[in-house]
């Protein structure tokens, strides 16, 4: 597996974890929460780009989010899973703030993510909602 990939899916986690504790970028980004085993996955080119994304997905929260819920249909934000919310706000900042990341392959890492560490079928709920965005933007 990839550097970005691996990246991708530390963010996903951080991001996780900030959506269960609210804790701040910094302490996300220190990824303590990580066990010994864990830690020794992530090289520092790895970790640098998952604190990139953390930081521009917090950042910019308000307008992800508004986007995520723009695009759901007949589904309410706060149903969402927390798995499935932090792959979808890693998707959605890849669309709207990483332009030099064909929209193919920000969705294509989301719905791998998906399959990987989140429930039978949503992967095909995270596609939906971030074709719609790449389709229609914020």
């Amino acid at each position: 597996m990839g550097a970005r990939r691996n990246g991708r899916i530390l963010a996903m986690q951080a991001l996780y974890a900030w959506e269960v504790s609210g804790s701040e970028v910094d302490e996300l980004c220190a990824f303590g929460w990580l066990d010994e085993a864990q830690a020794r996955k992530y090289d520092e080119s790895t970790r640098d780009f998952a604190r990139f994304l953390v930081a521009g997905i917090l950042e910019n929260i308000e307008t992800v989010d508004e986007s995520i819920r723009k695009h759901l249909e007949h589904w309410d934000f706060k149903r969402i899973s927390r798995v499935d919310l932090a792959v979808l706000r890693l998707g959605v900042y890849s669309l709207l703030f990483q332009p030099d990341i064909p929209a193919s392959v920000s969705i294509d890492e989301a719905i791998e993510i998906a399959k990987e560490y989140s429930g039978d079928e949503s992967y095909r709920f995270i596609n939906g909602v971030l074709d719609g965005v790449r389709k229609h933007g914020r």
